[in-house]
């Protein structure tokens, strides 16, 4: 691989649906192969619930505040890059039964991956460009091929064809 190499975040959902387990094993094992030869600098797995509220008690922890930060990050990269996380960062509403108030939470994706190189966020997955998902796995591949996202290929075209 030329330049720098990418540091990579998976996030991933802590109770899964059914299923989730054996994709979330198999992207495990391609980040540790990416590892092993030397295609990435090297990833973390951070575990996630499947909700977080803004005034919930759960965001004032180091760990919510953090989750918080990071989709927020993520929400700056998509702007930014003309894309959507919208599919996959969901605000629903939820019946708090304690005081009979609903509040706001964000569903958070099963897994989530974020890339980093030089400490800037590039990538994001899954992410949508127009009808194009842009998932772990596709972002995975491309690495491995060492392929620059489907974002920046796409923005390049973009570029070239004006």
């Amino acid at each position: 691989m030329t330049g720098t190499q990418p540091r990579i975040e998976l996030y991933v959902r802590s109770l899964l649906p059914d299923g989730a387990g054996h994709r979330q094993e198999a992207v495990i094992e391609q980040l540790q192969r990416l590892d092993a030869e030397d295609e990435i600098a090297d990833f973390s797995v951070i575990v996630w619930g499947k909700q977080i509220a803004h005034e919930s008690a759960g965001s004032c922890t180091e760990e919510g505040e953090y989750i918080l930060n990071r989709v927020a990050e993520f929400k700056q990269w998509a702007l930014s890059n003309n894309v959507s996380l919208e599919s996959f960062y969901q605000t629903h509403e939820v019946a708090n039964d304690a005081t009979d108030e609903a509040y706001n939470a964000m569903v958070l994706p099963v897994m989530g991956l974020a890339e980093y190189v030089d400490g800037e966020l590039r990538h994001v997955a899954p992410c949508t460009d127009g009808d194009s998902v842009h998932t772990i796995t596709d972002r995975l591949d491309r690495l491995e091929r060492g392929e620059p996202t489907a974002i920046e290929q796409h923005n390049n075209v973009s570029i070239l064809s004006d």
